[in-house]
């Protein structure tokens, strides 16, 4: 662990004793730290401290540490959870150490902000949970869906959604073209790569994966096709499945999959929460091609109302997140709004919230017990792929 002493120079502004900032400590420096959470942080420097950072490469604890005045680095990640120096673990490691570090934390008595996905097999899921409600401290999971924060969705596409009487069709897309483009072009210059991640860490990462998946396709063996859909629900594909999931619930089955990386889709049986409870489809696209354009979007179709919003790659800083209303207006006449609900990115309002959830009490929406119906809906989706493989 390297840890820098801070001068205590004559005239300096000392702590407030009564300084109510959460004290962070970060577990994983790499692209999304860089480029979103770190940045975000030192823009909210009246709710955060970032006091510890810790990465697999010491030479980019290092960097990070120095590039965002963070005074302690390490390469261990039980150095950050036992800190007195941290209240709050964020939690951006790869998604198979995310059990092992998010329990670690809880048993620690620390609240977690833990990247999407929460784990990638139910069983994991459960492990957490059940740390979560045996935590000290009353040490909670919030889970990193920053798309359901953007006010833009929380204001105003759940607004104009709630005005369709009757659904008839529903989309929910997310094709995020090369994200290296948008990594390149946020003005944060980020490094990666440095070389000095020892071989037995990277092998220790395989095995915790391995047990994982294993446990995600019980019972069968995790072929690199398994392993990749995994990988995918559990990354890109993660945000649309809850995005829905907040909007429409929980779907009634699942109607087919296709599964042809780079893209994935399925088609999704509901039923209208109004009225007569008529059924409706909902087709899920997601996937990654070398096309420059970020396409995600959530769009519901009603009789004489449509409803989309649209989001921008959240790697640069400040494009806005639209919703566009199609409508048949009194007149009969055929109208298009675009509501802009807020210019605030989705990531500052995620903080926002989670100091909200951890100051104040507020209830956290996305929490391990919400993240676990994902992994119940993969686990549906894996049981209807393999069916129409046979």
């Amino acid at each position: 662990m390297s840890h820098r002493e801070e001068p205590d120079l004559q005239g300096m502004k000392m702590p407030n004793m009564a300084d109510t900032r959460l004290r962070v400590g970060v577990l994983g420096a790499g692209e999304v730290a860089q480029v979103i959470h770190l940045p975000t942080l030192a823009l909210l420097s009246h709710l955060y401290t970032v006091t510890a950072i810790c990465d697999i490469s010491e030479k980019t604890a290092h960097h990070v540490a120095t590039k965002f005045h963070i005074p302690t680095h390490t390469t261990s990640p039980s150095t950050v959870i036992a800190s007195p120096q941290t209240d709050l673990i964020l939690n951006l490691t790869s998604d198979a150490a995310h059990e092992p570090t998010t329990i670690a934390a809880l048993r620690a008595g620390k609240s977690v902000l833990l990247e999407k996905p929460l784990t990638l097999s139910l069983p994991s899921a459960q492990r957490i949970l059940a740390a979560e409600r045996g935590a000290p401290n009353g040490a909670r999971v919030f889970v990193g869906y920053m798309r359901r924060y953007a006010r833009s969705f929380t204001q105003t596409f759940l607004r104009e959604v709630g005005g369709i009487d009757r659904i008839l069709y529903a989309r929910v897309r997310d094709f995020s073209g090369p994200n290296g483009k948008f990594v390149a072009e946020s003005g944060t210059f980020p490094v990666k790569g440095l070389g000095d991640v020892p071989v037995e860490v990277g092998a220790e990462g395989e095995e915790r994966l391995g047990k994982l998946l294993g446990e995600a396709f019980e019972g069968r063996e995790v072929t690199d096709e398994r392993r990749r859909f995994a990988r995918f629900l559990g990354s890109l594909g993660s945000h649309d499945i809850s995005l829905m999931r907040e909007v429409l619930g929980f779907p009634e089955s699942v109607g087919g999959v296709s599964a042809n990386e780079p893209f994935y889709s399925a088609i999704f049986n509901y039923r209208n929460r109004k009225g007569g409870k008529e059924p409706f489809s909902v087709t899920y696209e997601s996937g990654i091609d070398g096309v420059p354009e970020f396409d995600a979007h959530f769009a519901v179709y009603g009789e004489r109302k449509r409803v989309m919003i649209k989001y921008d790659s959240p790697y640069v800083k400040g494009l806005p997140i639209k919703v566009t209303v199609q409508e048949v207006n009194a007149e009969g006449e055929m109208e298009t709004r675009e509501v802009l609900g807020s210019y605030e990115d989705a990531y500052t309002a995620e903080l926002k919230e989670l100091y909200e959830c951890l100051r104040n009490g507020k209830e956290i929406k996305t929490s391990a017990e919400d993240a676990m119906e994902d992994l119940r809906l993969y686990d549906l989706m894996y049981e209807r792929w393999e069916k129409e493989r046979v």
